[in-house]
């Protein structure tokens, strides 16, 4: 199924004018680790399918579904069974900044009936319709399958982030407030992550200590503050390397680091390949 793969990095070749691929994939093959720009959607509808995602393992039963995120390195095993992928384009997703705070805190999410039983069965049976849409000469089915796939995603987004227990020791009646605060905070990240942010100079402008704001915002996005800025500036780094005029070192101080050795290192971590080995995949692309 993967078309286009140098290095680490998929390049996905979408057909007929459209950011849509989806498959019907019985395929008996192992996808070694890769990444991708477009967001990725999987579902099994026959037999379990086994996905690492930055080496964590999701194991997927039949309508069980695992939405991951623009550049996140997964693999998948070769497993016998059939299973919906569905992948997109951001172009679309990328007017809204509310899926890029979402992108960015969780970079793959499994929804289940056990861990998403408001939504699951809707989900599962969008993620359906969206297979038999992309296989039919119905008109506007690019319109149609986006509508559903924006349901699948809005849906995913809002029980995600206003899970009751994400505050470990906060209110119930005090959740919703905080879902939205640290929701603003990470939309503060992603605008100024390039610039000198520092724990206390966010959590100061958030209105909590720092211990407090670094306890609140880890339950909240399930990484470290530095963690999810580091992420963001890789992601920042991305779009300044498709610039052939830009040498790597410039790169690094304009994405926010100080050092291009930690530049270079957090670049490998993330990407798993060297800033130069990411430029010059996408210089072989075009």
């Amino acid at each position: 199924m993967i078309k286009n793969l140098e290095g680490t990095k998929e390049t996905v070749s979408f057909e007929d004018n459209t950011l849509l691929l989806c498959y019907d994939n019985i395929d008996y093959e192992e996808y070694p680790i890769h990444w991708h720009t477009p967001i990725e959607i999987l579902m099994p509808t026959e037999g379990n399918y086994t996905i690492y995602c930055s080496e964590k393992k999701y194991e997927l039963r039949v309508n069980d579904i695992l939405i991951i995120g623009p550049g996140v390195l997964h693999r998948m095993n070769a497993e016998s069974g059939r299973r919906i992928i569905l992948q997109c384009g951001l172009t679309l997703l990328n007017s809204f900044s509310d899926f890029e705070s979402f992108f960015s805190i969780e970079s793959a999410l499994k929804i289940t009936p056990e861990d998403f039983p408001l939504i699951h069965e809707d989900a599962s049976r969008l993620m359906v319709e969206i297979r038999d849409e992309y296989f039919s000469n119905f008109p506007l089915k690019d319109a149609s399958i986006y509508s559903k796939l924006l349901q699948i995603l809005v849906m995913a987004g809002r029980s995600y982030t206003q899970q009751p227990d994400r505050f470990a020791d906060i209110k119930p009646t005090k959740q919703v407030e905080y879902i939205d605060k640290f929701m603003k905070v990470c939309e503060y990240i992603n605008v100024h992550c390039t610039e000198d942010l520092s724990l206390d100079s966010v959590a100061e402008l958030a209105g909590f200590s720092r211990f407090h704001f670094s306890r609140l915002f880890k339950e909240f996005a399930n990484v470290t503050f530095y963690k999810y800025l580091n992420g963001r500036r890789i992601d920042y780094a991305e779009k300044l390397l498709m610039d052939p005029n830009m040498n790597v070192m410039e790169v690094a101080s304009r994405s926010g680091f100080n050092s291009l050795s930690a530049f270079m290192r957090m670049f490998k971590i993330i990407k798993g390949c060297t800033p130069t080995e990411f430029r010059n995949l996408y210089e072989k692309k075009d």
